[in-house]
């Protein structure tokens, strides 16, 4: 019988150990322990599964589930182990002793001690001790022989030989380092990252161990504030994701992402393309996500607003094949390199599409995993785990295995999970052979929860508005997979021309104006007024006729007002050009509203009466108006027309003009004086102003004028 694959997950009450496929069901032998454990892990070999509870942290055998060790550390935090399983590698919170120096929190135990376990013996067990304040990056690194293991203090990287970790063994001096990574190939090398300084840019240096004399190879770029360094399996070439912090464009909120490749051995150094701005091929937006193949020689990128782009690249930096544009964040290869999976997961709907590689990318089958946080292949190439995790989600977690046909295989309901992974294992363990032929027969879990999935008849599909119910979506309004028009960002908000919108673009109105015909001057009457009547509304056509009427009528009278009369005089001009016909003549009498004129409106009662009083001393000059074409109502009509003199409204003589002048000043001073009266507090110029009133009335009277 072949060697089950096995999973383990934690939860708040404890831990539990799983085989699955073929079998799923608990390991015999493993005893679930519970309680507050904070942290569990498998080691790189799969040999051993460690985890931590408040008062020890406990090793057991992944196959049998027997207790091999258990280690005399409190409160750890993190766990991790060498990647032969020799040591395991704790970490506890940053502490001071009784003299205040530094506690050394960083602890490496060897596993099984030489000679036999001592199970427990705080002595012999420690091998190594240091003191590390962050937790993050807080593991040594180790090369995959664990020949030589590593940890980054301030300006250097520190190497040490496994065996002895209270000598170190090699430095190598980098100002600023800040990360680094050790390759997992058979070459030692080690890439380490300098973030940008002082205006300098940075820079992923790659070395050879343990020569450290000069780089073997090196990438300077600016936009790289932190980065994440990703060696293909065999070492031989990098990855390196940079990051900013802030996106100085504007265009995104989580900063900047660029890529770049660099080989170990210095022979190849270059940003990774993802297209050009003039291209038609080109994808604006942000790197989702990066891969390398087991096989070490190509590697996936998610990228682009969404729907994103998914390309895979040579170790050349060259693209060979691009998927089809999908809401995607992840790409991951299955351990073997046959399929891989591309899903979007997170904000997304959590969709999974699986391809095969060795039928030229065929698309074998969609997934719905919805929610999940969750996912990763199984050892034997065959299967997908994909788990729904607290704090992101708290409701509905639990544990899902489907087959890379797309059916459910496994399904467990578990109450606040935190953690869930696979039992690391080689690929020569489980050779992956014709997965689809037999296909696997679900368990018993899967086919209940599938009892209980309703499956909609018919997609809801996206709202849409009742006016455009029965149409064809708009390009702006479509996604990119689905034939829509391509996104652009020019930094403003926009939902497109009147082309790709909902009907016909709108156009400017002013709310109470006649709306303007295209290509007509305002006020303009357009030449077939009269066409398009039918289209129109009852009230908007009544609307149209009232001011048609209107229109002929103001025509009519402007062309009366200035005919001929009966008894052969011309209508003189208005005095006041600026009144309406309707207006002029009104009540036999006619109205002058220029602001200059001897009819002043007066800001008081007092004021008023002193006006009205100096009007009527003073006499109104001799012109004759005829208004409307209507004779005067003097006794006898001259067969001429007199000679008509219009007197202008700013018109008169300085005398006049001095005495509105003064006028004017009283009614202010009046105006003050009622300030006063009502409580007001005035200032000195005001009272000062208040003061010559006396003056201005004596220089009223002086002019002839008397109240």
């Amino acid at each position: 019988m072949a060697v089950p694959t096995q999973f383990v997950y934690r939860t708040l009450k404890g831990i539990g150990v799983s085989d699955a496929a073929p079998v799923y069901e608990p390991l015999p032998g493993f005893e679930r322990p519970e309680g507050n454990l904070r942290c569990c892990v498998y080691s790189p070999c799969g040999r051993y599964f460690a985890w931590a509870s408040p008062e020890q942290v406990t090793v057991i055998d992944a196959s049998v589930g027997h207790i091999i060790t258990s280690l005399p550390a409190q409160n750890v935090y993190e766990l991790g182990f060498s990647p032969l399983g020799t040591c395991i590698i704790t970490w506890q919170r940053p502490a001071k002793d009784d003299k205040g120096d530094a506690v050394k929190n960083l602890k490496v135990w060897r596993v099984i001690e030489e000679g036999g376990d001592r199970d427990g013996d705080d002595e012999h067990n420690v091998v190594g001790r240091f003191v590390q304040k962050s937790q993050t990056g807080w593991n040594l690194q180790y090369t995959y022989d664990e020949r030589y293991c590593a940890r980054v203090v301030t300006n250097e990287v520190q190497f040490y030989e496994s065996g002895d970790l209270g000598t170190v063994w090699n430095k190598l001096h980098v100002e600023g380092v800040s990360d680094f990574a050790v390759s997992p190939g058979e070459n030692h090398s080690i890439a380490v990252f300098v973030p940008e300084r002082k205006g300098q840019p940075a820079a992923v240096k790659v070395f050879n161990v343990p020569n450290f004399d000069a780089p073997v190879s090196q990438k300077n770029f600016f936009k790289g504030d932190k980065v994440q360094l990703k060696w293909n399996d065999e070492g031989t070439s990098l990855i390196v994701l940079a990051q900013t912090e802030v996106d100085k464009s504007g265009k995104s909120y989580y900063g900047e992402t660029t890529l770049y490749l660099l080989s170990a051995n210095g022979g190849f150094d270059s940003r990774i393309d993802l297209g050009k701005p003039a291209l038609a091929k080109y994808k604006e937006g942000p790197i989702h996500d990066v891969t390398w193949s087991p096989n070490s020689k190509e590697f996936g990128v998610v990228y682009g607003y969404m729907p994103a782009k998914t390309t895979v690249f040579n170790t050349r930096a060259i693209p060979t094949h691009n998927f089809a544009l999908a809401p995607r964040n992840t790409i991951l290869f299955s351990p073997h390199g046959r399929f891989v999976l591309v899903a979007g997961f997170g904000n997304l709907a959590g969709q999974m599409d699986i391809y095969d590689l060795e039928k030229d990318y065929k698309k074998v089958c969609t997934i719905e995993a919805s929610n999940a946080s969750v996912c990763e292949w199984s050892p034997d190439g065959k299967h997908i785990l994909t788990a729904t995790t607290s704090p992101r989600l708290r409701v509905d977690n639990g544990v899902r295995i489907w087959h890379v046909g797309g059916g459910l295989m496994y399904n467990e309901e578990l109450q606040e999970l935190y953690h869930v992974t696979w039992r690391p294992q080689s690929t020569r363990t489980h050779p992956l052979d014709d997965p689809f032929h037999p296909m696997p027969t679900p368990h018993a879990s899967a086919l209940a929860y599938l009892g209980t999935v309703k499956t909609p008849s018919k997609p809801a599909g996206a709202y849409r508005p009742p006016g455009a119910r029965g149409q064809l979506t708009p390009l702006a309004f479509r996604r990119e997979d689905e034939g829509g028009a391509a996104y652009t960002s020019n930094g403003s908000f926009s939902l497109g021309s009147g082309v790709n919108g909902f009907g016909k673009p709108r156009k400017r109105e002013v709310p109470g104006a006649e709306a303007a015909s295209e290509g007509v001057p305002p006020g303009e009457i357009p030449a077939a007024a009269g066409e398009g009547d039918e289209n129109l509304s009852k009230a908007a056509l009544k609307n149209k006729k009232k001011r048609e009427a209107k229109k002929a009528k103001e025509a009519a009278d402007k062309a009366a007002g200035l005919a001929p009369t009966t008894d052969g005089l011309t209508a003189a001009p208005s005095p006041s050009p600026s009144r309406s016909p309707e207006r002029k003549g009104r009540k036999g009498h006619e109205r002058n509203s220029s602001r200059g004129s001897h009819d002043v409106r007066a800001r008081s009662q007092a004021g008023g009466r002193k006006e009205r009083s100096w009007k009527e001393s003073t006499p109104a000059p001799a012109t004759q108006v005829i208004t409307n074409g209507a004779p005067p109502s003097t006794a006898s009509v001259p067969t001429e027309a007199p000679d008509l003199t219009v007197t202008s409204p700013d018109g008169g003589s300085p005398q006049d003009k001095k005495i509105r002048a003064l006028l004017k000043k009283l009614r202010a001073i009046d105006d003050l004086k009622m300030r006063r009266a009502g409580g007001e507090k005035l200032e000195g110029t005001q009272i000062k102003k208040m003061e010559t009133e006396d003056g201005v009335r004596k220089e009223l009277e002086a002019l002839g004028w008397s109240e």
